[in-house]
């Protein structure tokens, strides 16, 4: 279980989400689904009212389905959790004429693709691409013929634990642009201000707890994950978590998120995933804090709003 997910348990179990929303006399629940796209799929439908989901898969699953979807926390963005590995000795440009394992349309695909451009390479210049399930990711290294993969953590600290295993590029390369965050309805959140509120301040509490280095919290979020408190650390130190609400904030008002988004845009574009029949990268209008907007302004479907972070920030909640 990735690490920056893992505080929302920790809400659920602890009791501190229960003791937040008592506190604005409403009822949160806090579901785990162990499919991730599958949450998203199912937030999309309307079977619940807020969940966690990178920029990128919130940008094409929600977003550019008609469900418009706003941020309520931004956590993290990974800062070396997500890597390609090769076998051996090299570098990007030697991916060029070789198969590699991901998980298609993923984080991991826009990864590859970001470092292929850093090296003036495409994906058109690979031999070619096997999808490959996270869960099936360090079985596939241990065969002959996987040489070359894109995944994350947990499973890319196991896999780089073997000596001929080699990081040539990782998340921390284009820092900011894989970002994990809370996202919400937008109907609902406006309807029910008391859930912005007190999921924002349960998740600030238990932020920091972690920032303070409380080990009971944080070995309880490592055991959750399936790892020790050492390895769940060493996953924190990929990772740039928002400690402070006002990190969070301004994080998500500066001008660099909207250059990652454009970004986005364009990758889910260019591979077909940006909505069912979308024309250009611009199909789906984001509109950030400042009120601008990239894409289509008569189509804003997801919304970077720090309200809620705000409201922590200022001791509000």
């Amino acid at each position: 279980m990735y690490v920056g997910w893992m505080p929302w348990g920790y809400l659920e179990d602890s009791g501190i989400m229960d003791k937040w929303a008592d506190k604005y006399e409403i009822d949160v629940e806090i579901v785990q689904i162990n499919d991730y796209i599958e949450g998203i799929n199912q937030f999309t439908a309307g079977a619940f009212d807020a969940v966690g989901a990178t920029n990128m898969d919130a940008l094409s699953i929600p977003a550019g389905g008609g469900v418009d979807t706003t941020t309520l926390i931004v956590g993290d963005y990974s800062n070396g959790n997500d890597a390609i590995i090769i076998k051996g000795e090299g570098d990007v440009s030697s991916l060029a004429g070789k198969t590699v394992n991901l998980v298609e349309l993923s984080v991991s695909h826009y990864l590859l693709a970001r470092a292929l451009a850093s090296a003036g390479l495409s994906e058109r210049d690979l031999e070619g691409l096997v999808n490959t399930s996270d869960a099936d990711m360090i079985a596939a290294y241990a065969t002959d013929d996987v040489t070359h993969l894109v995944t994350w953590n947990p499973m890319a600290a196991e896999i780089l634990a073997d000596p001929v295993a080699n990081s040539v590029y990782d998340s921390s390369d284009i820092p900011g642009e894989i970002v994990d965050i809370m996202w919400a309805n937008t109907e609902v959140l406006e309807a029910n201000p008391a859930f912005g509120k007190a999921v924002a301040g349960a998740w600030f509490e238990v932020i920091e707890l972690m920032a303070a280095g409380d080990e009971e919290v944080l070995t309880a979020m490592a055991e959750a994950s399936g790892t020790d408190l050492a390895g769940y650390k060493a996953q924190l130190a990929a990772t740039e978590m928002f400690y402070t609400p006002a990190e969070a904030v301004a994080f998500t008002e500066s001008e660099e998120l909207k250059t990652t988004m454009v970004s986005v845009a364009e990758f889910l574009f260019e591979n077909g995933i940006l909505g069912e029949g979308a024309p250009s990268p611009d199909f789906v209008g984001v509109e950030y804090p400042d009120g601008t907007i990239t894409g289509d302004s008569s189509n804003v479907k997801l919304r970077f709003d720090t309200t809620y972070m705000q409201m922590a920030a200022d001791g509000a909640l």
